[in-house]
């Protein structure tokens, strides 16, 4: 009689990404799970730049990462890239390592090693545009003038969301570079930056279920814009 071979067990998911042992391990937990959205925030790296309005993606990427469980960030992608757990789905959280003008480098190789499409990712970046404080939320459009937005829009294209944060306007043009590149002062992180940040932390999960006019109305309501 011949004997029967023992069964190739199937390797175990980890149940947690806690108890994932190393980077490849966290990597395969999550390939092997559906990913709802990437979240990403537009900055640029290093101490220099963290206070700068033109980092207000980097921060709220923080805020959310902060409010809610997260792996912790480890450096993936040419950026700093965590799982977090948000209404009980698990996104992921890119920051772009790149400098602002190469962020599309960043966000292409993560959204092809995931396999996701553009509807699955919500970029978050300053914009002049709107008063210190507003946020909108688009699918699509052009870039404004946004280096990092332009740079995502020519490798990608540009389908994909975007949460746009109101920084205010200098009021002329060639004002607008240094204007972004300056830090919030302490009157603004306290007034309105921190505050805001709190409230999109506390909202995300709204925008995550496809209800983008919902986290617009609830965002506005937990936090008055200035101005």
């Amino acid at each position: 009689m011949k004997k029967q071979q023992p069964r190739r067990q199937r390797p175990r998911l980890q149940s947690s990404p806690r108890q994932c042992e190393c980077f490849a391990d966290w990597l395969c937990y999550v390939n092997n799970r559906q990913l709802m959205r990437l979240l990403v925030g537009l900055g640029n790296p290093g101490t220099r730049y963290a206070r700068n309005r033109h980092n207000v993606g980097f921060m709220v990427i923080d805020a959310i990462a902060r409010k809610h469980d997260n792996t912790g960030f480890r450096n993936r992608f040419k950026g700093e890239l965590s799982e977090a757990f948000i209404g009980g789905n698990r996104v992921l959280l890119l920051k772009p390592q790149t400098f602002m003008n190469a962020s599309g480098e960043s966000v292409g190789e993560a959204s092809r090693f995931f396999k996701l499409s553009l509807s699955e990712i919500i970029v978050i970046h300053d914009e002049i545009d709107l008063r210190p404080g507003k946020v909108r939320v688009k699918q699509g459009g052009g870039s404004a003038g946004h280096n990092g937005l332009r740079s995502i829009d020519a490798l990608l294209g540009p389908d994909y969301w975007r949460v746009r944060i109101g920084v205010g306007h200098p009021g002329m043009k060639e004002l607008v570079q240094p204007y972004v590149l300056q830090n919030f002062s302490a009157e603004e992180l306290t007034g309105w930056v921190a505050p805001l940040l709190g409230a999109v932390a506390e909202t995300i999960p709204l925008l995550l279920s496809d209800a983008a006019d919902a986290f617009m109305s609830e965002v506005a309501r937990r936090f008055a814009p200035a101005g």
